[in-house]
């Protein structure tokens, strides 16, 4: 099979394909490397800053068509998957239908779906938008006005979304939340299949006994602290290692290179990152995988979704309570003697559920259930 992945994010793309080689077929990405993590691809599309960087990169999309063709299934990273606005994306969307095989969607980001689960008061119990039936931090925050978060909302980007749904043949969900969005519009086309991890080439930080002082590690991305509430998590963590500066220390990380920061990640035993979350993501995911303890999101939906009832070594923090999360951070210090057992666990479930070539496989499977169920069928003979 020959497989194109265009777009990428959190290196998400990069690492299946990498999978997808292993397992013998063919794979092709074409994305922006993830920005500023630089991750992996084989046609570079990132784009630059200002007018001269627009243009170069519409010029390096249009000299990349060509090599983008006779692909048996294009993978899209979500519903804008190049940084144009949606009438070009279409137009780019059209093409890519044109000269492949299938289309399918990586549901890995917001995109009108999800704006919409988000905003219609039964989906979730909370998002990024809205605390029960109150607006989030985020939506009264400049960071929503600088990312044109209301143009979801807007008659426009339904009119993109409802097209994009209408030209792709399936989607794959990243997360629950995504999967809970798409589900009810697209129904058994859609699946979940959880975020690749590379565990084969991480290895893990054992900890044979109890560390005097417990690290936390928090990762911030200065454009994206309040949506990801790691703003919260954040002052949390400061004030409780004001509180206890004997029994535990935080390192921070802030926009760094892909490879240096699961590097600083190393030294840590508990990582803090999503509070707005049902599901680990990418970031407490890669942490796991080293051995670390996730303190984010993993709520019951997300734990019967996957059909993991024993290991949920998470840390779930709840962002409908106040004082939620000083309170677990101050639980793993108490019962700091447990973290060599939760760094085990922590490993196990992340090679149980999100080892790359495990994730890979679901992706596969899907493809080729598109590919059968789209083939045409054999006239009889007479």
């Amino acid at each position: 099979m020959k497989v194109l992945f265009v777009g990428d994010a959190s290196n998400m793309h990069n690492c299946l394909a990498d999978s997808v080689r292993r397992l013998g077929h063919e794979a092709v990405v074409a994305s922006n490397g993830s920005t500023w993590m630089d991750t992996r691809r084989d046609i570079n599309l990132l784009r630059r800053p200002g007018t001269l960087g627009a243009v170069r990169y519409v010029l390096d999309i249009m000299r990349a068509l060509p090599s983008m063709r006779g692909f048996d299934v294009v993978q899209l990273a979500g519903q804008i998957f190049l940084d144009l606005k949606p009438a070009k994306v279409r137009w780019v969307l059209d093409y890519l239908k044109r000269h492949n095989g299938h289309v399918v969607l990586s549901a890995l980001a917001t995109d009108r779906v999800y704006y919409d689960a988000c905003h219609d008061g039964h989906t979730f119990r909370y998002s990024d938008y809205r605390l029960g039936d109150q607006p989030s931090p985020y939506v009264n925050s400049p960071e929503y006005q600088a990312q044109q978060q209301d143009n979801w909302g807007k008659p426009f980007m339904k009119q993109y979304s409802d097209y994009v749904i209408d030209h792709i043949d399936g989607v794959v969900a990243c997360l629950w939340e995504y999967y809970a969005a798409y589900r009810p519009v697209l129904g058994d086309r859609v699946i979940h299949a959880g975020i690749p991890i590379n565990t084969s080439e991480i290895a893990m930080r054992e900890l044979a006994e109890p560390p005097r002082k417990v690290k936390f590690f928090i990762g911030i991305q200065p454009d994206r602290t309040v949506i990801k509430g790691t703003d919260r998590m954040h002052e949390a963590l400061k004030k409780v290692c004001a509180q206890r500066p004997d029994e535990c220390e935080m390192a921070v990380a802030t926009r760094v290179p892909y490879s240096e920061y699961i590097g600083m990640m190393r030294s840590s035993h508990v990582l803090l990152d999503q509070l707005y979350s049902y599901t680990p993501a990418t970031n407490a995911l890669l942490a796991m995988a080293q051995g670390l303890v996730a303190v984010s999101g993993a709520e019951p939906e997300y734990y019967e979704l996957i059909g993991e009832t024993e290991n949920q070594p998470v840390i779930n923090v709840n962002p409908l309570v106040d004082g939620d999360i000083e309170a677990k951070l101050n639980w793993i210090i108490d019962n700091k003697h447990l973290l060599p057992l939760m760094s085990r666990s922590s490993r196990e479930f992340v090679e149980k559920h999100n080892a790359a070539a495990v994730v890979a496989q679901r992706y596969l499977d899907f493809w080729q259930q598109i590919i059968a169920s789209k083939a045409p069928s054999k006239g009889l003979s007479l």
